[in-house]
């Protein structure tokens, strides 16, 4: 009954030594290295920041690749991108600007 007892313990060590180093290991992961679980979930949310600013840039290059589209066919809206964004105006014309307050 001695040799299975010591065998058992013997097992019981081992064994323990493992999960001991396991766990170690996994609170390692977690915790303290450079790639723990708090920076993975902070570059998660950068990435998903950064994500929405490519699809607002996306949407906004599109855009103005129209508007340039427009203005570069159409004498009309070139002249009226012209008056309302650089205050041109013809010669015999008066421009005011409102500003308004909040």
């Amino acid at each position: 009954m001695k040799a299975k007892e010591l065998g058992s313990i013997i097992v019981k060590s081992i064994i323990n030594k493992y999960l001991i180093a396991l766990g170690a290991f996994v609170v390692w992961i977690i915790f303290f290295d450079d790639n723990n679980l708090r920076q993975h979930q902070q570059n998660l949310h950068e990435l998903a920041l950064l994500q929405e600013q490519v699809n607002f840039y996306k949407h906004k290059i599109e855009a103005d690749k129209r508007k340039l589209i427009e203005l570069q066919t159409n004498d009309e809206n070139l002249e009226k991108f012209a008056r309302e964004q650089f205050f041109m105006k013809k010669a015999d014309e008066e421009i005011y600007v409102i500003v308004e307050e909040n």
